[in-house]
């Protein structure tokens, strides 16, 4: 039986555990992207365990739980996958100012890490 078509949950982390699957962390109420990151097992199994979202930082290859040093925590509402069990999917109810480590000039988080866009070959802020 294909994945597609399977009640089985058989996400391939390999056999290590360290597989990467990406995450796409989207805002449960409004829709809004917020975060693109990757979850390998542990991750994934802190995740469930703890209701918070929780990725793999690739950058400093360690756990990296969203908001434990900034208090923006986002809190699973629920965990979606694709068809073919390698990507994810976190609804999450935002808790706090922000979801994106990046600040604005107020010193405020952006609600997402997507606050700007390309025009021209140019990066133009979106007004949040």
């Amino acid at each position: 039986m294909s994945k597609e078509y399977t009640e089985e949950l058989l996400i391939d982390f390999g056999q290590d555990g360290k597989n990467l699957l990406p995450v796409v962390t989207q805002d449960a109420e409004t829709k809004e992207v917020l975060i693109l990151s990757f979850v390998n097992l542990l991750a994934f199994e802190e995740t469930i365990r703890s209701g918070y979202a929780t990725y793999w930082s690739r950058s400093r290859n360690e756990l990296w739980k969203k908001g434990m040093t900034s208090g923006d925590m986002l809190k699973i509402v629920e965990v979606r996958i694709n068809c073919e069990q390698n990507s994810l999917l976190f609804l999450v109810k935002p808790e706090g100012k922000g979801a994106c480590h990046a600040k604005k000039k107020n010193n405020m988080p952006h609600s997402s890490c997507y606050y700007r866009k390309i025009n021209n070959n140019k990066l133009e802020f979106i007004e949040e």
